[in-house]
């Protein structure tokens, strides 16, 4: 399925001919509730219903390998999915003009690691940030390239890592997400034109980006290269997931896991936490542990 626009889905068939489809009566993800029980991503079986109309009915979806899921912002208790069946994910992260928060950074990377999906921070406008910008944002890059997450720094009005970020993508099916306003578009332009993807101002009054891409959807950029563009997430609440679960999905607190006194440690005032420890002599950083407190108590993290 390349495309959902509420009640409808553009699925492709194996020649590329793509259909507009509906789903066949309910479909219930087993253990799992969801606004949507179809994503960008995912495989499936459908019968073609008009030739003429090029209209199309899904009779079943397929065992998902992954998935990306948020909570949803309009049905509490149900998640959202943004995409499935992804070879990695990319996020684009802004300072400025909208600053994207560490909390957010670390909540999408905390998904992510629920599904084992490689994850590159993508750190766009460079070209607008000055000297203690640029400073800031290298202290940003060191902080997660030292827990083991690549990063990548582009400008794309100015063409700075475009390149690179094309790399990326190559051969791959690749998330692609972010605030709205930081230039998931104009990115995606930059290295495929043909896409023409709508762009807009970012608000200089609100520092916010203006939605675009209303829903997601995914492009083809070349042989076995595919994105799927997610509209501007605001907000990215957990789903699906146990409190004692979250440290598991920090590299660096994974990595200590049994080194506290306690199997069942939380690490927020249990005694003998290596984690609090950790965090104490610098080795985790209090950025991240404090995202990893604010999802623990269930906190927006717009910080």
């Amino acid at each position: 399925m390349i495309r959902s626009t509420g009640s409808w889905y553009d699925v492709r068939d194996n020649d590329g001919h793509i259909y507009r489809a509906r789903l066949k009566g309910k479909f219930k993800i087993k253990g799992l509730k969801v606004t949507n029980p179809i994503a960008v991503g995912d495989r499936v079986q459908f019968e073609v219903e008009d030739e003429i109309e090029n209209t199309a009915i899904i009779i079943d979806i397929e065992p998902r390998e992954n998935y990306i899921i948020r909570q949803s912002v309009h049905k509490t208790a149900h998640g959202h999915i943004l995409a499935a069946n992804v070879d990695q994910a990319v996020l684009l992260a802004t300072l400025t003009m909208p600053r994207t928060s560490l909390g957010f950074i670390d909540r999408f990377l905390v998904t992510a690691e629920a599904f084992r999906i490689p994850t590159t921070i993508v750190f766009n406008k460079a070209d607008i940030l000055n000297d203690d910008g640029l400073a800031y944002q290298q202290e940003i890059i060191d902080l997660y390239e030292k827990i083991g997450y690549n990063c990548l720094i582009t400008a794309a009005l100015e063409g700075t890592g475009v390149d690179e970020f094309k790399a990326l993508l190559d051969n791959k099916v690749t998330l692609l997400s972010g605030h709205s306003g930081v230039g998931k578009s104009t990115l995606v332009n930059a290295i495929s034109p043909d896409l023409n993807l709508r762009t807009s101002e970012v608000s200089t009054f609100a520092n916010k980006g203006v939605h675009t891409t209303t829903f997601a959807e995914m492009f083809e950029l070349g042989p076995d290269t595919y994105i799927i563009d997610t509209p501007g997430i605001k907000e990215l609440g957990l789903s699906d997931m146990q409190k004692e679960e979250i440290s598991h999905y920090f590299p660096e607190m994974r990595e200590l896991l049994n080194q506290c006194r306690f199997n069942n440690c939380l690490h927020v005032n249990e005694p003998g936490c290596a984690v609090k420890d950790a965090v104490g002599e610098g080795e985790i950083a209090e950025s991240r542990y404090w995202s990893y407190l604010g999802m623990l108590s269930g906190d927006d993290n717009r910080r």
